[in-house]
């Protein structure tokens, strides 16, 4: 089964396939299978095409995949050109959401860890 261009998995249960897809989490996946009425356990190949037309009309009604991706992109680009204190730390690739930076900080600015005393050391040293 395709929706909105993710082939959905026939041997995992539906609760846990349907969060493949960019912008459907579990919490949404769980009210769209309580909406057509189909057990969160079912799997994919056990569907019939009633269901499976139901489902991916539910989640066609949400905005998902390339739609949304699109529309995330836009809203940084927007924060970008109007210079925004976002948008910098967008561009920089720095944290943006008032996290901490000084530590803790790795997966935005890299695996570099430098100390105070290893800079104090070359500065003496020259």
């Amino acid at each position: 089964m395709r929706i909105a261009g993710v082939t959905i998995s026939d041997t995992k249960q539906l609760a846990y396939s349907l969060p493949l897809i960019f912008g459907i989490g579990s919490a949404r996946a769980r009210h769209i299978l309580k909406t057509v009425g189909v057990a969160p356990t079912k799997k994919g190949a056990e569907l019939t095409s009633d269901e499976e037309q139901k489902i991916r009309s539910l989640a066609e009604a949400f905005t998902i995949e390339g739609e949304l991706r699109r529309e995330i992109g836009q809203n940084i680009k927007r924060l970008k050109d109007i210079r925004s204190v976002r948008g910098d730390r967008h561009s920089r690739g720095l944290p943006v959401r008032g996290q901490r930076t000084k530590t803790n900080s790795r997966t935005r600015r890299g695996n570099v860890r430098k100390t105070m005393t290893s800079g104090r050391r070359t500065l003496e040293k020259t």
